[in-house]
């Protein structure tokens, strides 16, 4: 079982060893889709250019590029950016450089964080004025519909700059029964009236979830745009009340990141205002006035559309988009919505068969400019994708038609699939962590293995002679171990805190089998037999060494629990190396001990 573990554990350390290659990644955006053409077209120019690279490999709409080194990689980054423009993304890379027969086996070598592989690091703001000037309007819309619902009058209704509601009345009657309609819908609250008019304000209580499913709707989606970049193990976590962390290892393009994560657009399904859509040209001139509770937004081709302004979906509730060719031969983009979108969505549809539904799509541009607190002003831009109409009553799926070609299709599924982002966020904080000092780092790293494993040995062997000689052994097993476990494992990044849980539990490895010897000794003196005191060495030491083990296993599950990023990297390494250390230093030795003294008659033991 010992040898079997133990080569287990090589076989899957083995890949650590190889290292990684530069290499390129060329993945597709909303309006570029990577396909065979693009990798001949790659290959063409790579050739041309007498750039030999070591492999390029076309896979899950893809391409990534091995070259010899850093310069080749920079000359050949360069060269396809170029010729591809900007509507790919063309991005640094490391690749493994594991054989081929380890990697048909699942062997990879251990994910390496920012700090040892080198890679960028951005603290993002959520922009919470605009996610909450957003939820101010969708409530005044809700309100407009309960109003309109329970038949109850009203003169105007706007938000005012401290983002409350304010409702104008034309006389005292209608306001009092504004009042109670209002204070009996959950979420909003009445906290001051005049004569014909009141002041609403939402619920502490819902601004609260506004702020938090801002900011952790756009972790999820700044999470799906990372891994469409194809970056080893990213880290995207939430800091704070609207900050959000993101890490990418091996990424060395900061301006490409910026771009990626920064693309701040969403959509809105709105519907369109048929009724009044005859008296657009008049309204264009300045002869009628837009239709109260409306506005015109424009397609992209220039013309005018006359929507509604109340949202009848946004895109976060989006879940999945496909293109085809329908039936007729028409594009379309089927779309599949969550739960609660799917609901919202049969409500609407129910009520609105045969009439237009409008994608409006919007996107935050930061003007450059700053406001009072210091915080960008965003620019808001808006245009209509498509307008469609509503043939069927439908909830979770249906499929979005009227789209001009099939690449518009294509190109509108992509920006679904990619997810919108609840409010702009700003990026307030940015690292680059170069490859040579990540290199650096890891050989610190392996020198502070070294030197700890290697007092570790002089020490055993001055102590305990031969079986000095199995702790020492089970020393580096333990090692191999680790690193094959920290391989195997999925969601595990090796940092700098990570590589201090190695070297701590090289550290403490050695206890269990102090306590064994020390034990062994003590049965000795007391006039035991060697195979006797060999047994009772053993024995009598599992339950202090099993005690001050769990103890520390306890610790490590809770650091992991409660910690973030590099805790959990430092709580990984020491968690895997106390179950190691256990298995090695009891079993292990006791192996070890086995085929030299076990079975024959022994009178001296070298300890």
């Amino acid at each position: 079982m010992l040898v079997v573990v133990i080569c287990f554990g090589l076989l899957y350390a083995l890949p650590n060893i190889y290292g990684e290659d530069p290499a390129i990644q060329i993945s597709g955006s909303n309006t570029a889709e990577i396909d065979v053409a693009t990798r001949d077209q790659v290959k063409k120019l790579l050739s041309d250019n007498h750039i030999q690279p070591k492999s390029l490999v076309y896979d899950n709409k893809s391409i990534l590029i091995r070259v010899g080194d850093n310069d080749t990689q920079l000359k050949a980054k360069e060269l396809i950016s170029e010729a591809l423009g900007e509507k790919y993304i063309v991005a640094l890379n490391l690749a493994p450089a594991t054989p081929a027969w380890l990697t048909v086996l699942g062997a990879e070598p251990m994910k390496l964080g920012l700090d040892l592989r080198g890679g960028v690091h951005f603290l993002m703001e959520v922009d919470m004025t605009t996610a909450l000037s957003k939820l101010t309007q969708q409530s005044i819309e809700n309100i407009k519909a309960e109003f309109t619902n329970s038949k109850l009058n009203y003169k105007t209704i706007s938000k005012d700059s401290n983002q409350q509601i304010v409702m104008q009345f034309d006389n005292t009657e209608d306001r009092n029964k504004a009042i109670t309609k209002i204070n009996g819908i959950q979420d909003y609250k009445v906290i001051s009236q005049r004569d014909n008019s009141i002041v609403i304000n939402v619920s502490e209580q819902r601004l609260q979830q506004a702020k938090n499913d801002a900011v952790q709707q756009n972790t999820t989606i700044l999470r799906n745009r990372v891994n469409q970049l194809g970056v080893a193990e990213p880290i995207v976590q939430r800091q704070g009340a609207d900050r959000i962390v993101v890490e990418l290892p091996g990424i060395q393009d900061t301006a490409l990141a910026k771009r990626i994560l920064g693309a701040t657009a969403t959509l809105e399904f709105r519907q369109v205002n048929e009724e009044s859509t005859s008296n657009l040209p008049a309204i264009l001139n300045g002869d009628k006035r837009i239709p109260y509770g409306s506005e015109i937004q424009y397609m992209e081709d220039g013309r005018p559309v006359l929507l509604y302004k109340r949202i009848v979906l946004t895109g976060d509730h989006i879940t999945d988009s496909s293109y085809r060719v329908n039936q007729y031969g028409q594009p379309e983009v089927a779309i599949t919505l969550d739960g609660s979108g799917g609901k919202r969505m049969l409500d609407f549809t129910q009520k609105n068969l045969h009439k237009a539904m409008a994608t409006l799509f919007v996107e935050y541009k930061d003007t450059g400019k700053r406001d009072e607190n210091d915080k960008p002003i965003f620019e808001k831009q808006e245009r209509v994708i498509n307008v469609a109409t509503i043939q069927g009553i439908f909830s979770d799926r249906f499929q979005v038609t009227g789209i001009g070609s099939i690449d518009e299709a294509k190109n509108l599924s992509l920006l679904l699939r990619a997810g919108a982002l609840i409010a702009p966020i700003q990026i307030i904080e940015e690292r680059t962590v170069g490859p040579s000092m990540g290199q650096e780092n890891i050989t610190q790293g392996l020198e502070s293995c070294a030197w700890g494993l290697l007092i570790s040995v002089i020490f055993m062997l001055v102590m305990y002679r031969l079986f000095g000689v199995f702790a020492s052994l089970a020393l580096v097993a333990n090692l191999i171990l680790i690193v094959g476990a920290m391989s195997l494992l999925p969601g595990a990044t090796l940092s700098m805190p990570g590589i201090a849980g190695i070297v701590l539990t090289v550290g403490m490895a050695v206890d269990a089998n102090v306590l064994i010897n020390e034990r062994i000794k003590e049965e000795l003196s007391n006039g035991r037999g060697v195979q006797h005191a060999i047994n009772e060495g053993y024995a009598g030491a599992w339950s202090s060494i099993f005690d001050a083990n769990l103890t520390t296993l306890i610790t490590a599950v809770i650091l992991y629990a409660v910690g973030t990023g590099s805790i959990k990297g430092f709580a990984i390494t020491l968690g895997i190396g106390i179950v190691t250390s256990m298995f090695t230093s009891i079993v292990g030795t006791r192996a070890l001990a086995n085929l030299i003294y076990g079975g024959r008659r022994v009178n001296k033991l070298s300890i």
